[in-house]
């Protein structure tokens, strides 16, 4: 699949920044691709990986994506129906991996679509998991919105963000 010159970009600054600060926030509009952007940043980093969603939707669109994107990866799914960390990417629903956080491996990144979901408790019961067994993990989002409706800022979870200018019309 070939990226949009402004998801690539947006790719690139994200690659960028996970190196120099170990997490990031990628903020884009609706209709800009994040899952494509989501997909390539994580087709980009070597590692076990887990790509965490809150819907069953955004699971099996996430997983068709990135398997365009990143046709010899292997994946892996940990949902309420099937629990495996086979492959190099497991797609993870929040819920899901909040009841059962004895079972993470020691990731080297963890992916979070819909990030601006990752103060609530859930999410961070998971980022504290993660990070415990691997305080290198690298912590990669994105959103649309990052500005959450109960006001708790981001912070505990990315202090850097990158933000996706489009300069050309999306969908």
């Amino acid at each position: 699949m070939i990226l949009r010159p402004y998801q690539h970009t947006m790719v690139e600054r994200a690659l960028t920044a996970l190196g120099k600060r170990g997490n990031t926030l990628a903020v884009a509009p609706t209709g800009a691709g994040k899952t494509i952007i989501l997909s390539a940043v994580a087709g980009s980093l070597s590692g076990r990986q887990c790509v965490l969603q809150h819907r069953d939707e955004l699971v099996a669109q996430n997983l068709r994506k990135f398997r365009a994107v990143n046709p010899k990866r292997s994946t892996g799914l940990y949902t309420a129906d099937a629990k495996n960390w086979r492959g190099d990417t497991t797609f993870a629903m929040v819920q899901t991996l909040a009841r059962n956080l004895s079972s993470i491996p020691k990731l080297d990144a963890l992916i979070i679509d819909e990030a601006h979901h990752a103060a609530a408790p859930g999410y961070l019961k998971i980022v504290e998991a993660v990070k415990n067994k691997n305080p290198g993990c690298k912590i990669f989002g994105v959103t649309a919105t990052p500005a959450r409706g109960d006001g708790k800022g981001l912070r505990a979870v990315f202090d850097n963000l990158s933000l996706i200018h489009i300069s050309e019309p999306t969908r």
